[in-house]
């Protein structure tokens, strides 16, 4: 059985919240010397490599994992165990694990297999490629998913299903459970591709509990046997346990008679037998650790205020007396065993459950298990212990970011409102600012403030999370004074934290520089911006940092936009999308500003279909209420993408959206000013064009270059050449702004007939936009530039991304050998229209409306319209009766 093999971690920790992974999960059960192996069910097994999924269902303690466990240890076949938690509800920390368990099997995975960073989100990606190499694998992997009833999830299961499925013969999937699991076993069973194994022949029969009772050292008369297993309906623990009781009494026959008849429920038999049986100190000792999901010595001996835990719970383990041994010093009690001691520890001594609880949260702080800590603070309702814990380790980042976001979130929901002081209050402010409640959370970030500032000094981790929730307020209220305040505040705290504090939650530091970052972004200070965001870009990879990462390499791609740098705006966006893949961080956890600027480059290149796709895809995912940079950026995307697709009104109403924010942004201003100048140019309306562009105030040379183009269409090239010229030389913006700048130029020269500067202008404004792939500008500029790039030199730069035909090559050269010309199809050329859109062009021609063309063709309306958008596209129009126009002018009417 190949489960024995460890392989490494991924790079940056054993699981993505850096705390090691727990291995006891990812090996199958040590096999005790008294297990009985029965040879039916283990022959019933064996048809699990047979097919693609097989299900060992039954009630707890039916022996299903030590069958499933002695059947694997003979396969010659890897195999991964995993036994799941509750906590594998989560898709995240589940596909963590899994992947883990291969490794540890010895299977390779892909570079793409990923480390999720998120408990609610796995990356399709992840999926795929996992599927993909276990497909490829020339024998099966045989996966065994043990107490899978823990997993209730259904995105889990739709996930598994979608690995399963897409592995064929490569995985056989071996679930061991109490219930059925969410997968569409129904399809299975019709295609006979299941095994199942239930809990009726999971029973013992008479021969098999006969053989088991002998394996413990009882030889027991036949009727005897045959009415214990009557008794217990064959079930393998109740065996087992009397079993076990029967042979510490002289006479087991009697014992088993007894218990035949006086024990009706397995509480009552393993306290009698198994706790009452222990001495009293020992007895305590389990009813105090039963409030505890694992245990080690020196934490038993805080429960307990003793100092011999080591040897008793040694001990105990040896006797097989329901604790189990993890590892590294580390056990748990039997889950079962562990349910019924607590409620008889209630019974026992009421009201000493949650002083347990509060003891073990102390105790697990104090030897930095933040997670265990926080979950035993919130058992014991102890809510200040648990809020204060949160705040002063600095862990109040991790609201906001990693693998715990989403339980912190549900564990703090239950936190009663009566709960007063500061740290409760700051991770209120934390639980609903990363909700982006604003009204909610501003107010609790002002009453903690209130309260520290009543109070007294606080401790420095205490103000230093109140400053990262400063600057995030800041951020989302579009107010860069209150963000510097606060980046100020923790510049002076930073020497009063202890550095071990520090070097732990790295992430509160990223975060806090990315919410300056983006305040300043908004202020238009885009240096200082930069620079903000760059020093978390630059950081170390992980996965506490991967949402900083991703925010702030989304940022400055914004940045590198607005300056009209979309080769570089490109990069930083896709660098940032590689980071959300790789971590499957979830579009709701971050800003996702990524996306739009990918789309806004996207536009720029024409290629609006896949612009528009990434904004509806970005929209359906967006938190209710934004910060103004992604709402600004978000608003100026769909306003260029409507003007490209020849909606003018409605860009013209995008530009003239009101973003709120305390402090208005010049740079949200200059852009919405410049779209709108540009949707009232596209309406024939060149005067306002012109009045509205001079709002722009920072933007210099696109400022001239919209009002350079007003002043062409009011038929005044050299005013408009003027504009142009006057540009001081400091002024460098990118090839998106400086590509329109030249084809204004050209465009000026064209009507005052200078020909051979308007030659060596288009070269150069294609030699440029080439690089980048920049089509609008060449859209934009008007019909004037078109019969230019049908010959010579200038149709030769335009060549295979702008208009049919061989173009220049990378080094200079021609791509004339058949060389594929890079990007997508040239968009001043007429791609083929289909035998459909042909139909619906001769509807346009008739002059029928949408609805009458859908009813001649027999399709829907939005058939229909999907038609009319391809068709404008092909024809490089905007309007219905400019594409007929340009249909009859060639010729396809």
């Amino acid at each position: 059985m190949a489960v024995t093999g460890e392989t490494d971690a991924e790079p940056e920790g054993l699981d993505p919240t850096g705390d090691p992974l727990l291995r006891t999960r990812l090996a199958p059960p040590e096999r005790p010397g008294t297990f009985l192996r029965r040879v039916r069910l283990a022959r019933h097994l064996d048809r699990a490599l047979t097919t693609p999924l097989t299900m060992v269902n039954g009630s707890a303690g039916a022996g299903k994992t030590l069958l499933v466990a002695d059947w694997a240890a003979g396969l010659p076949e890897p195999v991964a165990w995993l036994t799941t938690d509750t906590a594998d509800q989560a898709p995240g920390i589940f596909w963590t694990y899994l992947l883990q368990a291969l490794r540890a099997a010895g299977v390779p995975l892909t570079g793409g297999a990923g480390c999720p960073a998120e408990a609610t989100r796995v990356d399709r990606r992840t999926l795929t490629c996992l599927a993909a190499g276990l497909e490829r694998r020339d024998r099966p992997t045989v996966v065994v998913l043990d107490e899978f009833d823990r997993v209730t999830s259904p995105e889990i299961a739709e996930q598994l299903q979608f690995v399963l499925h897409h592995a064929g013969g490569g995985m056989r999937l071996v679930l061991v459970t109490r219930t059925e699991p969410l997968l569409p076993l129904h399809r299975y069973r019709a295609s006979g591709e299941i095994t199942e194994i239930r809990n009726a022949e999971l029973a013992f029969t008479v021969e098999e509990a006969r053989d088991l009772l002998s394996q413990h050292g009882l030889r027991l008369p036949a009727s005897a046997v045959r009415a214990l297993v009557e008794r217990t309906q064959g079930w393998a623990a109740g065996l087992r346990l009397c079993a076990l009781a029967a042979r510490q009494v002289p006479d087991p026959q009697v014992y088993v008679k007894q218990f035949e008849a006086d024990h009706s429920t397995v509480a009552d038999f393993l306290l009698a037998e198994v706790l009452d049986r222990q001495p009293a100190g020992t007895q305590d000792l389990l009813l105090r650790i039963s409030v505890l999901d694992r245990c080690c010595p020196d934490l038993v001996n805080a429960l307990t205020l003793r100092r011999d835990a080591e040897p008793i719970l040694a001990a105990l383990h040896r006797e097989n007396a329901f604790v189990h041994y993890l590892g590294d010093s580390w056990y748990s009690l039997h889950p079962l065993f562990a349910e019924i001691l607590r409620a008889h520890l209630r019974e026992r001594s009421p009201g000493l459950e949650p002083r347990l609880r509060s003891r073990a949260a102390q105790w697990l702080r104090r030897s930095g298990a933040l997670p265990d800590a926080l979950a035993q603070g919130a058992a014991a309702d102890d809510w200040e212990f648990t809020a204060r814990a949160v705040v002063d380790d600095l862990a109040i980042g991790q609201l906001f970011t990693g693998l715990r976001s989403e339980d912190l979130s549900t564990l703090f929901a239950r936190m009663s409102p009566d709960v007063e002081g500061p740290a409760p209050d700051l991770v209120r402010a934390a639980r609903e600012l990363g909700r982006r409640d604003l009204a909610h959370g501003l107010a609790h970030l002002q009453r903690a403030e209130e309260e520290l500032g009543r109070n007294g000094p606080e401790p420095a981790p205490v103000r230093l999370s109140c400053a990262l929730l400063e600057a995030l307020a800041a951020r989302l209220t579009g107010s860069p004074g209150r963000a510097e305040r606060a980046a100020e505040q923790a510049r002076r705290l930073r020497p009063d934290v202890p550095e071990h504090l520090l070097d732990e939650h790295p992430e509160l530091t990223a975060l806090l520089l990315t919410h300056l970052g983006s305040a300043r972004l908004w202020a238009g200070r885009f240096e200082d911006a930069r620079i903000a965001l760059s020093a978390v870009a630059g950081s170390p990879d992980g996965a506490a940092m991967a949402l900083p990462r991703w925010e702030a390499l989304g940022h400055l791609a914004l940045i590198d936009h607005l300056n009209g740098w979309s080769g570089r705006a490109e990069h930083k966006a896709r660098a940032a999308a590689g980071q959300a893949e790789r971590y499957s961080l979830p579009q709701r956890s971050g800003s996702g500003i990524g996306p739009l600027v990918l789309a806004a480059v996207l536009v720029d290149r024409d290629e609006l279909d896949e612009a528009e796709a990434l904004l509806d895809e970005q929209a359906a995912s967006r938190p209710v209420v934004e910060d103004p940079v992604v709402e600004a950026a978000r608003t100026l995307a769909r306003g260029r993408l409507l003007l490209a697709r020849g909606d003018a009104r409605a860009a013209l109403a995008a530009a003239e959206a009101t973003i709120p924010a305390v402090v208005s942004s010049p740079w949200a201003r200059d852009h919405s000013a410049l779209l709108a100048s540009a949707a009232h140019l596209a309406q024939g309306h060149p005067e306002l064009a012109r009045e509205v562009v001079e709002r722009v105030a920072h933007h210099r040379t696109a400022r001239a270059v919209a009002a350079a183009r007003a002043r062409l269409a009011q038929g005044q090239p050299d005013r408009a050449l003027a504009l142009i010229d006057g540009l001081p030389v400091e002024d460098r913006p990118g090839p998106a702004v400086t590509v329109r700048a030249t084809l204004v130029r050209a465009q000026a020269a064209h009507e005052t007939g200078d020909h051979t500067t308007v030659g060596r202008l288009v070269a150069r404004a294609l030699q440029d936009g080439r690089r980048e792939q920049l089509r609008r500008p060449f859209l934009e500029a008007g019909p004037w530039i078109r019969p230019l790039l049908s010959t010579g030199r200038l149709r030769h730069l335009a060549g295979g991304w702008l208009v049919s035909g061989p173009g220049p090559s990378a080094d200079g050269g021609s791509t004339d050998g058949g060389s594929a010309a890079p990007g997508p199809h040239p968009v001043l050329t007429v791609e083929a229209l289909s035998a459909r859109e042909r139909d619906v062009l001769r509807g346009l021609a008739e002059l029928m409306s949408t609805e009458e063309i859908a009813a001649d063709l027999h399709v829907s309306v939005n058939t229909v319209k999907t038609h009319l958008k391809s068709i404008y596209r092909k024809l490089a129009v905007s309007r219905r009766g400019d594409a007929v126009r340009r249909a009859r002018a060639l010729r396809l009417l």
